[in-house]
C-alpha cells in the first residue's frame, strides 16, 4: 500500500495557510507555490542513496556523497509547473520532463494532450509534482505513462491531498510513495478538495475571474 507522508514542518504549515487564503494574489501564490515544493521535495528526497566520491578541496582531498540517482521531475501541466520551479532550484541537474493532462469536467477523468520524453530516458527516479491531489485520476494516469516509458521508482509530491485521490493512489500505484503538504476533509461534488485553495491553475496564473 501507497505510503503517505503528510509533512509536520511548521513552515510548511504556515505556508500552506497563506496559500488556502482567498486574498492571496497570484504573485504572492506562485512564490508559496514554489518555496513549498522546495520544502516538500527536500522531505520526499531525503531517503535517496548516494554513492561515494572524493572532493579537491583548497586544502586537500575530502571523502563526500553524491547522489546515486538520475532524478526526473515531471510537472503536470499547467498547474504543477509552479512546483517544478521549486523543485529545479533543489535538484538543478535533474532532468524535466512535462506531461500535459486535462480533467474533463462532466466524468472527472483525464486526458492526455502532451508528453515530452528523451528517447532514451536515463531517470532513475521520478519526482511526480501537481498541486492537488484530488480524484487521483491525473496522478493515477501520469504514473501509468512514466512507468511505460521506463521510469522504475516514482514519488508524488502534492501540497494538498483529498482522502479519495489518496485511495485511488493506493489501489492503483501501491508503490509509489504519496508527500503532500496537508491531507484535507473531502471531495466535492465537481471534484474539488474541501477546505482545499480553489483551483490552483487559475490562482497560479491568474485566470481565475476574480483576478
Amino acid at each position: 500500500m501507497a505510503s503517505v507522508f503528510a509533512s509536520s514542518h511548521p513552515i510548511v504549515l504556515q505556508k500552506l495557510a497563506a496559500l488556502r487564503d482567498s486574498r492571496t494574489k497570484p504573485p504572492e501564490f506562485r512564490s508559496l507555490v514554489r518555496s513549498l515544493a522546495l520544502l516538500l521535495g527536500q522531505e520526499a528526497t531525503a531517503d535517496l542513496p548516494t554513492r561515494d566520491v572524493t572532493i579537491q578541496t583548497p586544502l586537500g582531498p575530502s571523502p563526500c556523497q553524491a547522489l546515486a540517482d538520475v532524478v526526473g521531475i515531471i510537472p503536470v501541466l499547467r498547474a504543477g509547473l509552479g512546483m517544478a520551479d521549486g523543485l529545479i532550484e533543489l535538484l538543478p541537474e535533474a532532468e524535466v520532463w512535462h506531461i500535459g493532462l486535462f480533467r474533463d469536467e462532466a466524468t472527472l477523468k483525464p486526458t492526455e494532450y502532451y508528453n515530452k520524453f528523451p528517447k532514451q530516458p536515463r531517470v532513475t527516479i521520478g519526482l511526480v509534482v501537481d498541486p492537488m491531489l484530488a480524484t487521483g485520476g491525473s496522478a493515477v494516469r501520469t504514473c501509468e505513462i512514466l512507468k511505460s516509458a521506463g521510469v522504475p521508482r516514482l514519488k508524488l509530491l502534492s501540497l494538498i491531498a483529498a482522502p479519495e485521490g489518496i485511495a485511488r493512489m493506493r489501489e492503483a500505484m501501491p508503490d509509489v510513495p504519496i508527500h503532500v503538504g496537508a491531507v484535507d476533509e473531502r471531495l466535492t461534488e465537481i471534484g474539488f478538495i474541501y477546505p482545499g485553495l480553489g483551483d490552483a491553475g487559475d490562482r497560479q496564473f491568474a485566470t481565475s475571474p476574480d483576478h
